[in-house]
């Protein structure tokens, strides 16, 4: 059996093993989705002789251990090794699952023996860390970021004579980062902590983006610039505009680097939906993720020297910035974000759309005429009772004879028709 249920106790228990878990819940349709990839991950990992275990949770059946782990949502993939609990963010392909739990099962920093072993790390690695030098507070602080981050990347050490002669360092110890065939070397004064740099350049400088990788990409601090295209229609200007982009990530990434996360997206729905509004296609934006803010070109670029006054002018404060945080754009995205579920809804079931909308509407709508009935009762109870109270006491008395009078005579008129009958039955 490749994926295994998880016993009650696995708090307890895990210890002596280390635990790719999913937690999910059985009504849940994404995690519906995953359970076969789920099956292949444990199949192949259980091929490799992988030390990791893989298993399943009921996280609605033991939601207090569910609770205990942090899990706010389903599917929830953690890597459960000692003390430490790993949360999966990457997408949910059988190759990803495993890379991850393969790197996050190993070392937080690996070893570099050789030269040799240097080259190819570099060609089967987009983007490692290596740390260079020997023993320093520098180096348990890297020991430290790894173990936080290895969800996310590769961390390795090495000595000065494995590097490649194209590698020069300014110092020793050093932290370098490479990726994108070239590297970046980590600078306290002018990158802030570890941690912090870790995160913001554990990405290319440029890559294809989608809902996932931009929330990922909001982590880092960075202004994410992103050409927007149609990658089933191929214009002349979306090649333009993908072009211009590439450029500016690798020809200008010493000024840019530090600000800038680029790359492209398909399609416009997704940033859409993100800015409540429309962006046009093929088209730049820039999304600053940590106060949802945008920037849109004040006109069409058609060069590459447009896109760089674009980029400064967004740096230097001097481009309009729309969207944001305020209360207004809270209120426009509780009432969007309440629209497009409506939408969706009736989208996928037009039926199950007007039970769940219409059933409550009819429900209030009843509760309403119920409410607006009694009060018109009421009210002619109350008209009747202010025409009394108006009344003296001696039209009050007339007003009671006339009735008594009334009655007396539907009476004897009643009285009058039943003799007749009688005698006419009797003729």
């Amino acid at each position: 059996m490749s994926v295994f249920s998880i016993p009650f106790r696995l708090k307890d228990n895990r210890m002596d093993d280390i635990w790719l878990v999913d937690f999910y819940a059985p009504w849940c349709g994404y995690c519906k989705k995953l359970e076969p990839v789920w099956q292949e991950v444990g199949a192949e990992l259980t091929r490799s002789g992988s030390p990791v275990r893989v298993g399943k949770m009921d996280a609605t059946a033991y939601s207090g251990v569910a609770s205990e782990f942090g899990v706010r949502g389903y599917p929830t993939i953690k890597m459960l090794k000692g003390e430490l609990a790993y949360n999966y963010k990457g997408p949910r392909t059988k190759d990803d699952i495993i890379e991850f739990a393969n790197r996050v099962a190993g070392p937080a920093v690996r070893s570099l023996p050789s030269r040799q072993m240097f080259e190819h790390i570099l060609k089967r690695h987009n983007v490692l860390f290596v740390y260079v030098g020997g023993e320093s507070p520098l180096k348990e602080k890297y020991i430290e970021v790894a173990s936080e981050l290895i969800v996310y990347t590769y961390f390795f050490y090495a000595s000065e004579e494995i590097l490649t002669e194209s590698v020069t360092l300014p110092e020793l110890p050093s932290v370098l980062v490479f990726k994108d065939g070239t590297y970046f070397t980590y600078d306290e004064y002018e990158d802030g902590s570890l941690s912090s740099w870790v995160n913001r350049e554990r990405f290319q400088s440029y890559m294809q983006i989608d809902g996932f990788t931009l929330y990922e990409l909001g982590e880092t601090g960075k202004l994410v610039a992103i050409a927007v295209t149609d990658e089933k229609d191929q214009t002349e200007q979306s090649v333009r505009l993908k072009g211009f982009v590439q450029r500016v990530a690798t020809e200008h990434k010493e000024q840019f680097n530090r600000d800038f996360q680029f790359g492209h997206m398909d399609g416009n729905d997704y940033i859409n939906s993100l800015i409540m509004g429309e962006v046009s296609v093929p088209n730049i934006i820039i999304l600053n993720t940590s106060n949802e803010q945008y920037f849109l070109p004040a006109e069409p670029v058609e060069n590459l020297q447009q896109l760089l006054y674009f980029f400064n002018s967004v740096l230097d404060g001097s481009a309009p910035a729309f969207g944001g945080d305020g209360i207004f754009q809270r209120i426009k995205r509780v009432v969007y974000d309440a629209k497009s579920t409506i939408m969706s809804v009736f989208r996928s079931s037009p039926v199950l759309g007007c039970f769940l909308f219409g059933l409550p509407l009819g429900v209030i709508s009843l509760m309403c005429y119920g409410i607006c009935t009694a009060e018109s009762d009421d009210s002619t109870d109350n008209m009747e009772f202010i025409k009394r109270e108006g009344l003296t006491d001696e039209d009050e008395e007339e007003s009671e004879n006339e009735e008594q009078h009334q009655i007396k005579h539907t009476g004897e008129e009643e009285e009058d028709e039943n003799a007749e009958e009688t005698k006419e039955k009797v003729d």
